[in-house]
């Protein structure tokens, strides 16, 4: 029996538009699904856990990994550096699990790059206007900082180009609907099982 290699999936987005609310939904949803955590060296917010929802880290100790080649990607992002582990998420593929990487646009061009069979998911908000809402509601940006983010999405939007799909978080459960649909059509395609199949027609019955 044959395993078939597990898919890696890549959420990334402007800051902002609720990638974690969404990843933590799709989650919830779909049990089987293996997060990868990110390891950042910004601080931690309010209600985050080491280790659960990031791997928090000192500058040294960040800059450490990415000499150690310890990392699949990693960016700098508004002063703070964002990676992931690079072991874990080739370990849990080999597997046959599937595994997602929430994360930003600069580390999800990267894993395209070295990753190139993965599925690359573009979370959009409904609106710039929108989007501006979200951050303000999150009580954490000063109005620099807000400025900055905003000039970052703008950016961050023109590279939707890049990915394989784009959607819409209009509505959380709307947009785990639509995540959940790129799975499932992904796990059929052709192109991953046929060389299964292969295998298969070589057997002595």
């Amino acid at each position: 029996m044959f395993v078939q290699k597990g898919l890696l999936i890549v959420l990334s987005g402007p800051s902002g538009v609720g990638k974690g609310t969404v990843c933590s939904q799709l989650r919830k949803e779909q049990s089987d699904l293996v997060y990868s955590v990110s390891a950042t060296t910004r601080p931690p917010r309010v209600g985050e856990v080491n280790g659960v929802n990031y791997f928090f880290k000192t500058r040294e100790e960040f800059e450490q990994m990415i000499k150690n080649n310890e990392l699949l990607e990693w960016a700098e992002y508004v002063g703070n550096y964002y990676g992931t582990p690079r072991k874990f998420v080739e370990d849990t593929i080999q597997q046959g699990k599937d595994i997602i990487l929430e994360i930003e646009v600069q580390g999800a061009l990267k894993v395209k790059q070295t990753y190139p069979e993965g599925i690359f998911i573009f979370l959009m908000p409904p609106s710039l206007a929108e989007l501006k809402n979200r951050i303000i509601h999150r009580g954490t940006e000063s109005d620099e900082s807000l400025i900055k983010r905003m000039n970052a999405a703008k950016e961050e939007l023109q590279m939707m180009k890049h990915y394989d799909y784009a959607v819409v978080n209009d509505e959380v459960n709307k947009a785990v609907k639509r995540i959940q649909s790129i799975i499932e059509a992904e796990r059929l395609r052709k192109e991953r099982i046929l060389p299964y199949y292969e295998q298969w027609l070589k057997e002595e019955l």
